[in-house]
């Protein structure tokens, strides 16, 4: 073997030993696609089963299958001010308490009724100005957010415009030898 390429790969590896002390594997990664936001993989993976219970997939593709958690983050980290950026996260950061508490249980084990439940008490809850309260308003304030956004986010998608809701220019076609009895159902226009 080459002298030469062994001290490279000895002195390669001596580098990489040196740097795994500093490094620090336990705490969860941020993601770095939403600059504004300290949004983990977690929490990430707790909104999109947020939006898919609001919006669950049957017939046609639900929430989740169509993105719409990232949706939700974009709009957060691009269009809400920082004072409202702060009141989502904190509200995304204490919703599993708040769940552990009201249901006693994770809300990924909760089934699909109790979901409902837990975000619809979630949205209708009220704070004061102790901290406890703060963090019962910021909770509403990120189901609301969170709820208003999967809906547009759902609406505005490209498979329940293209396939679902197809969507027609108004005033659409003129055709003046159609008796009325023969139309046919609208269409919904987006």
């Amino acid at each position: 073997m080459n002298r030469r390429i062994a001290l490279r790969h000895l002195a390669l590896i001596s580098g990489g030993l040196v740097l795994i002390p500093s490094c620090d594997f336990s705490k969860e990664d941020i993601l770095a696609a939403y600059d504004k936001l300290k949004v983990s993989a977690s929490q990430k993976a707790l909104l999109g089963s947020i939006s898919d219970t609001i919006i669950p997939a049957g017939e046609i593709k639900g929430a989740l299958d169509l993105e719409v958690p990232d949706f939700i983050l974009v709009m957060v980290n691009d269009c809400f001010t920082e004072e409202n950026q702060e009141k989502f996260t904190v509200g995304l950061g204490a919703f599993q308490d708040y769940v552990k508490k009201s249901a006693g249980k994770k809300f990924e084990d909760l089934t699909t009724k109790e979901k409902e439940q837990v975000i619809l008490t979630g949205t209708k809850l009220e704070g004061d100005d102790t901290e406890e309260g703060n963090k019962n308003t910021s909770i509403a304030y990120f189901l609301n957010s969170t709820k208003r956004f999967t809906i547009q986010g759902y609406m505005a998608s490209e498979y329940i415009q293209t396939e679902v809701i197809p969507y027609s220019l108004i005033p659409g076609e003129y055709n003046g030898a159609v008796l009325i009895t023969d139309l046919q159902k609208p269409r919904i226009n987006g």
